[in-house]
């Protein structure tokens, strides 16, 4: 056999490999991403313990979303209410304990907080996460609940890495947020998924995106064809596009499982109503721990500032 022939039967080779990794690959992302795992609640004890500290009993409550969905959350509110809510976001395979330390300051500050389990996720039902598709009307829902239930001057958002992805994206669903802080959210999910892969790979994404671009457009599809779950519609940048809801985005400048690029993207799409703060040697979802007070102080004052007028007097 000639060496052109071997070199042409190799090339054959490696494009057939590549080809079946890709398909392999691009599975595997997608059940990945969409069946996260249910993480049990650990902490429940400590949760109660901190609330009654600030004079609030936290109660189990829960709703049925319009597809039959049971979701569950915590729900709290201070002895001195200051008469607005939050709603709080966790990231991805975690539950509503992740959020369980911002919720201990809003309720210092006054607010009661709402902390659900993302369906899919902790003891809310679902067999699919969505990333924003489902997740965003099920925001609609619990704000539904909140003012049925308490009758809130204002229910603001907050939201950690999917959450916060999630909680943007409800700004569509639901015009009645008075504002959300999104920390480490994604921007678009086809981009989130190169961030994702080089910081497992610790690459470039630019390299993940030359190398996985095939895996990643499978694993869409495959989702697509497979769950009937269109992920390449997961897009907070797209979501504020038309939105009047403001959006404060905190970003860490080392955050390398969604890159800072990701709120770029958001800002991008709606400068007027969307603001970005990114946190100088912050890693993912780690503004609070970088600058403590600065964080305090900037989510705050940004829920201050969005409060209505008549509430100020």
């Amino acid at each position: 056999m000639s060496r052109r022939a071997l070199a042409y039967r190799l090339a054959l080779a490696l494009i057939a490999a590549y080809c079946l990794f890709s398909v392999a690959a691009g599975i595997v992302l997608a059940e990945y991403a969409l069946h996260p795992g249910h993480r049990p609640l650990h902490f429940e004890r400590e949760a109660r313990q901190i609330a009654r500290e600030m004079g609030a009993r936290l109660e189990d409550v829960s709703l049925t979303a319009p597809d039959g969905t049971t979701l569950a959350a915590w729900h709290a509110t201070p002895a001195r209410w200051n008469g607005s809510a939050v709603i709080l976001l966790h990231g991805v395979s975690d539950n509503r304990e992740g959020v369980g330390g911002f919720a201990r300051l809003f309720l210092e500050h006054g607010y009661s907080v709402l902390l659900p389990d993302v369906r899919a996720h902790g003891l809310s039902g679902g067999a699919l996460a969505g990333y924003g598709l489902r997740e965003a009307g099920d925001v609609h829902a619990w704000t539904d609940w909140l003012y049925a239930r308490r009758q809130p001057v204002c229910v603001f958002g907050f939201g950690e890495s999917m959450g916060a992805g999630i909680i943007v994206q409800a700004v569509r669903a639901e015009p009645r947020l008075c504002g959300v802080v999104a920390e480490s959210p994604f921007g678009d999910f086809r981009e989130a998924a190169y961030d994702k892969v080089a910081a497992y790979l610790h690459i470039h994404p630019a390299l993940a995106k030359l190398i996985f671009a095939p895996a990643v457009e499978i694993g869409l599809r495959y989702a697509r064809s497979k769950y009937d779950v269109d992920m390449v519609q997961a897009s907070p940048a797209r979501a504020v596009q038309q939105a009047r809801v403001p959006v404060l985005l905190i970003h860490g400048t080392l955050d390398h499982s969604l890159r800072p690029r990701q709120s770029e993207l958001i800002r991008a799409a709606n400068p007027r109503l969307v603001t970005l703060w990114e946190v100088q040697g912050a890693g993912h979802c780690g503004a609070s721990a970088i600058a403590p007070e600065q964080f305090r102080t900037r989510v705050l004052d940004f829920y201050a500032a969005h409060l209505p007028a008549k509430t100020l007097l």
